[in-house]
Parts: structure tokens; C-alpha cells; sequence
């Protein structure tokens, strides 16, 4: 008898609702939405200055960097937290078909995040300029929006990385919430501190994203962070999941 294929399709719908069905996502998502609505807000109502369509989008990137990477993390253990990995595994064996319909969600969610940011942005930058008086600024660069998604992607993507090398949330989320304060610290090494922060540091080397200041230096330090923190735990991650034993 032939063993039945099953469609790409329908395991990237079936991860998607699990992103979201599960009590600790929804949470994750309602409180991913609340935040990112009253600091646009917030933002729009105590600017100095006349207000910027992506400067008020861009608040949201407080939010959204921490609980992504967290969704992400999530996501990816949370059929090891829940036992349901044998069933998940043995109704599709080809685990690496699996983790690749894990982890697209949580990406697609990065980039809705940034597309509902700007959606909110719009009429809190009309409601503030026409309060004001003032101008409002709505000209976005195409390079720093797709460079705003990008950092968001990236972001979640690590936590991702992170999720699968641990296949522990507690510990995947400590770990990346640890990054930021240890980077400052390393900082303040000295000299070697600040190169090492330089070229490891994501929050620091995605900067040029954002900036539109690139140049080969810049791409050689994201690339280096990036292959540190995304690309080799996510490959070791990988590996450990499609061999790790589920009995």
C-alpha cells in the first residue's frame, strides 16, 4: 500500500492554527495587540514634534521584538511541553517538512505585526496632526520599511533558533531576554567589549537595516550575528529535532 502524501498546504494550515488556538498564544497575541495599540497611541499624544506615520508605526518595534521571538519560542516547543510531538511525528514522519511549516507562521506574523502597525498609525498620525494643527509627515522610505520588516523577521526568526536548540520555553526565553542587558554590559569592557558587541550584537547590527546606512562592513557584521545566533542554532536545532528520540 502506498503511504498517503500529505500536502505542504495543509501542514503550514494546521501549524498556523496552533500558533494561535492555544491558551498561552492567544494571551501572547492579545497582549501583543494591546501594547502595540497604546504605544502608538501614547506615542501620537506626547510627541513634541509633528507626527511621523513611521515614527509612530516604529513604537509598535518595542512590543513586537520581545513577544514575537517569545511566540516564536512557543511555537516550536510546544509540542515537547505538551507531549504531543508522537502524534504530531507519526502522522507526518518527515520532521524537517514539519519544522518548516513551524516555523513560517511565526514569520508571517512578523510581517502582519509590522502591516497592522502602519494600519494603526494612519488615522492616530491624521487625529494628531488635525488636533495639533500641524503637517503631518506620511512619506515612508521603501528601504526602511522593508528594512523595519526585515529586523522584525530576524528577531523572531532567533527566537525561533533559539526554541528549537533548547526545545525548553522557560530557558529559550530567558536566554533571549538575557541578550540585551549582557550586550550593554559587554560594552563596557573596553575596547574588545565593544567590538565584540560590534559584530555578535542583533540589536546592533540590524541598526543598518532600519538607518539605510549600509555599506560591507555593516553586511559583514549582520551576516556574522546573524549565522551566531540564527542560522547555526537553527540548523542545530533542526538536526536534533528530526534525531531526537519521541518514545
Amino acid at each position: 500500500m502506498t503511504a498517503h502524501r500529505i500536502a505542504f498546504r495543509r501542514l503550514l494550515v494546521a501549524e498556523t492554527r496552533k500558533l494561535f488556538d492555544t491558551r498561552s498564544s492567544m494571551i501572547m497575541t492579545g497582549i501583543l495587540v494591546v501594547l502595540a495599540l497604546a504605544l502608538i497611541i501614547g506615542r501620537g499624544v506626547t510627541m513634541s514634534e509633528p507626527p511621523k506615520l513611521f515614527t509612530l508605526a516604529g513604537t509598535a518595534a518595542i512590543p513586537f521584538g520581545i513577544l514575537l521571538p517569545v511566540l516564536g519560542i512557543l511555537t516550536v516547543t510546544g509540542e515537547w511541553s505538551h507531549r504531543t510531538a508522537l502524534t504530531t511525528f507519526a502522522l507526518e514522519p518527515r520532521r524537517a517538512r514539519v519544522l518548516a511549516a513551524k516555523c513560517l507562521p511565526p514569520l508571517g506574523a512578523a510581517v502582519v505585526s509590522c502591516l497592522f502597525a502602519l494600519l494603526i498609525a494612519v488615522p492616530v498620525t491624521a487625529v494628531t496632526a488635525a488636533a495639533r494643527g500641524v503637517e503631518a509627515t506620511w512619506s515612508i522610505s521603501p528601504q526602511s520599511l522593508m528594512g523595519w520588516v526585515a529586523v522584525m523577521a530576524l528577531t523572531t526568526a532567533q527566537g525561533l533558533a533559539m526554541g528549537l536548540l533548547l526545545l525548553n520555553a522557560p530557558a529559550a526565553i530567558v536566554i533571549f531576554m538575557a541578550g540585551p542587558p549582557l550586550w550593554g554590559f559587554v560594552r563596557q569592557l573596553g575596547t574588545a567589549g565593544e567590538t565584540l558587541a560590534d559584530w555578535l550584537d542583533v540589536n546592533t547590527t540590524t541598526n543598518p537595516l532600519m538607518d539605510g546606512d549600509w555599506n560591507w562592513v555593516a553586511f559583514a557584521r549582520l551576516a556574522t550575528s546573524v549565522a551566531v545566533w540564527v542560522a547555526i542554532p537553527l540548523a542545530l536545532g533542526a538536526l536534533r529535532v528530526t534525531r531526537k528520540d519521541i518514545g
